[in-house]
């Protein structure tokens, strides 16, 4: 299920980047009394009521030279284009200023759902300065400090009553959802084509020509599928423009939205830090993963190539030892037509679900063969039964006297057996420990 968007806006210096550390829970975006202190557009996860959501601080689009009411107008627009809904934060203590309502009349055309948080109503005796902001239309404001996190619950509150139903939610089940990610100049879009079979992406050898995130439908032998293409996600310093900036976060709702990732690699350039990077959030993202290494068609080659090539991704890429790998040239259609059979293999080790029975005959297996080391030789984990409890990906949790114990070889060591014994190919395993007796 895909998690709502919310975005942050308003006029620089009423508090955004605290509200959003607030939400987020941790302070990811630099914070300062100086207008356009943040530089970097930053991207979040926050949780209420035991529902996580996506949180976008839109204070890091910088327009460079653009004047500031050009650079707000911008802001505001790309958050309306990405946010579910938007908290539209201003400064209690200075009133209604020009900026704010130049931000408000945008907002107001997106139709889009509109919270008003107040910024710095530090104490009960200044509530009346939330009255003014009723002016802009949006319903009732919310004094709130986010120095202090006040309000912010309540603020909240509003602002899931506002979460719209996701069409997501209701997409079929059978249904393959593929996200496409990688550095600029890859070849994702040519890859997108070429799986297609046919010219439905923009192609070009410069660098960052998608802007856009694009789903498209088709059904190859009977089995439905989405594929998204996504922008290049560049390095920090090397994102230059606010819609670059905006296509990482699209690549990243991309994955959260996709059942299986193709992590696509320049075969001539070979693997460098940024791809390290990229692979990293589709292995944490939980998804299915397959490595796609294109334009092998212009990389010289002997009978070794490959296999060497092979085993420096391995070394390179060892947390995601369970991807397989698949050559192809996009532009030559060399070896497309394995693609697709991957990923339905992929999808389904993803979706695969065992008996809890089997489940504990091969841990326990394993654990005859292996037994835990002993804590500082004298206490031992002792592993007394396990359970599958969730799929995409498999989640299975261990049942333990004592979870502190479960270390993360043995943990790893346990996951190598479950691949081994199910066959689970491209997917991430994620083995849980808890204490015995414990729901």
């Amino acid at each position: 299920m895909s998690k709502a968007t919310v975005a942050i806006v308003g006029r620089p210096n009423v508090g955004k980047s605290t509200i959003f550390n607030r939400m987020v829970g941790e302070r990811l975006a630099i914070v300062e009394d100086k207008p356009g202190v943040t530089r970097d557009r930053l991207y979040g996860q926050g949780e209420w009521l035991n529902r996580t959501f996506n949180v976008i601080d839109t204070g890091g689009i910088d327009i460079g030279e653009e004047p500031l009411i050009d650079q707000m107008r911008m802001q505001a627009e790309i958050a309306i284009e990405e946010a579910d809904s938007i908290i539209f934060i201003v400064n209690g203590r200075e009133g209604i200023t020009p900026q704010d309502e130049e931000v408000a009349m945008i907002l107001k055309r997106s139709k889009k759902p509109v919270v008003v948080g107040v910024n710095k109503v530090d104490n009960p005796d200044m509530q009346d300065l939330i009255y003014d902001f009723y002016e802009f239309g949006f319903g009732q404001p919310f004094p709130i400090s986010g120095s202090h996190g006040i309000g912010i619950g309540d603020m909240l509150d509003e602002v899931f009553a506002n979460f719209p139903v996701h069409l997501e939610d209701a997409e079929e089940e059978s249904l393959i959802k593929i996200a496409v990610i990688g550095r600029p100049n890859v070849g994702k879009s040519s890859l997108v084509n070429a799986i297609l079979g046919e010219e439905r992406v923009i192609t070009s050898n410069i660098a960052g020509t998608t802007r856009d995130a694009i789903d498209t439908n088709f059904t190859r032998e009977g089995q439905d599928y989405k594929i998204v293409d996504t922008a290049g996600m560049r390095k920090r310093g090397k994102v230059y423009e606010n819609t670059e900036k905006y296509s990482v976060l699209r690549a990243m709702r991309a994955l959260e939205r996709a059942n299986v990732v193709l992590v696509v690699l320049d075969g001539e350039e070979g693997v460098i830090e940024q791809d390290k990077k990229i692979a990293g959030y589709a292995h944490e993202s939980g998804r299915a993963v397959v490595i796609v290494v294109n334009k092998w068609d212009a990389v010289e080659k002997d009978d070794r190539t490959m296999k060497a090539y092979t085993e420096n991704i391995r070394e390179t890429f060892s947390y995601l030892s369970y991807a397989p790998i698949v050559f192809v040239s996009a532009t030559k259609n060399q070896r497309i037509h394995k693609l697709l059979p991957v990923v339905n293999e992929v999808m389904d080790s993803h979706q695969m679900r065992m008996p809890t029975h089997v489940i504990n005959d091969v841990i326990m297996d394993a654990v005859s063969r292996n037994p835990a080391p002993t804590a500082g030789g004298i206490k031992r984990l002792r592993i007394n039964y396990a359970t599958q409890v969730a799929i995409g990906p498999p989640t299975f949790v261990v049942f333990v006297n004592d979870p502190d114990l479960m270390h993360f070889s043995y943990r790893r060591y346990l996951e190598n057996q479950l691949r081994e014994a199910f066959s689970f190919v491209g997917t991430p395993l994620k083995i849980i420990a808890r204490k015995k007796n414990e729901s």
